[in-house]
């Protein structure tokens, strides 16, 4: 029987507290005060190798910290029966996409719903729906070795959507995905926060960023440098404006010497 509501409580959907992450010598995340509220869409910004992808493997309990406290819709993530329980409400897009290569998109999604204890009459209904909206209704019998990069994504989409969850998480939901498809995806995203999910999302694509999310965090060199609505940056310039005066101090100047000569 599907229970897709948490019986936790509290404003944050995410909050962590001195979220760190060491890889030997190396600082992946220092120190991350994150405070997400429930019911909007959250945009978690980044230059490659600024801890993103590891913040989210803390967040959703696929990587243990090396200190701080995180919590997810209430739950504890680093108790292993809370952190268990709080997956019952969460949807992932992960940094590297995995798949049962042998499986076509409806098998797949059979999986994924029979481990969140879904009834098999609502997996075929909710599957055809997913795979028709995102345009991969006529390659359901397709493997997924077959798919393409952007096709996987969209699969993916598809999975995480799949139980309704409370909480989305998308690292580069948009990455490889053609245009009629990245604004399905806007519109989606859209409808799960306005009933009152929530969604956390990366992504470089800054244009699409300033036109989704509600709310912004930045984060470099593994510290989250800042925090706040979509609509305080926007008072003062554009998101790009905002990420590069806090991400790209050490922008290079894009010229080519030898192509100037």
């Amino acid at each position: 029987m599907e229970n897709n509501e948490s019986t936790h409580s509290g404003p944050f959907a995410i909050e962590t507290h001195d979220l760190t992450r060491h890889f030997g010598d190396k600082t992946a995340v220092n120190r991350v005060h994150l405070q997400v509220d429930r019911g909007t869409l959250y945009g978690f910004l980044g230059h490659n190798g600024a801890g993103k992808s590891t913040t989210i493997k803390m967040l959703t309990g696929l990587l243990a910290p090396s200190s701080g406290t995180v919590r997810v819709l209430g739950y504890d993530m680093l108790d292993s029966r809370e952190s268990l329980e709080a997956k019952r409400f969460m949807g992932v897009i992960p940094e590297n996409l995995a798949f049962f290569d042998n499986l076509t998109a409806h098998e797949y999604l059979m999986f994924i719903g029979r481990v969140h204890r879904l009834d098999i009459p609502t997996i075929r209904q909710r599957s055809d729906e997913l795979l028709e909206l995102l345009s991969l209704q006529n390659e359901k019998k397709k493997l997924a070795m077959e798919y393409s990069h952007g096709m996987r994504k969209k699969l993916s989409l598809a999975a995480a959507l799949l139980p309704k969850p409370q909480l989305l998480f998308l690292d580069e939901p948009f990455e490889g995905v053609d245009a009629v498809a990245s604004v399905t995806i806007r519109e989606l995203l859209s409808q799960f926060v306005a009933r009152g999910c929530t969604v956390f999302i990366t992504s470089h694509v800054l244009e699409i960023v300033q036109k989704l999310c509600t709310h912004v965090g930045i984060i470099t060199e593994g510290e989250l440098v800042h925090q706040s609505s979509m609509g305080e940056i926007l008072a003062s310039g554009t998101l790009e404006e905002k990420f590069l005066s806090m991400a790209g101090a050490q922008q290079n100047s894009g010229r080519l010497e030898w192509l100037e000569s």
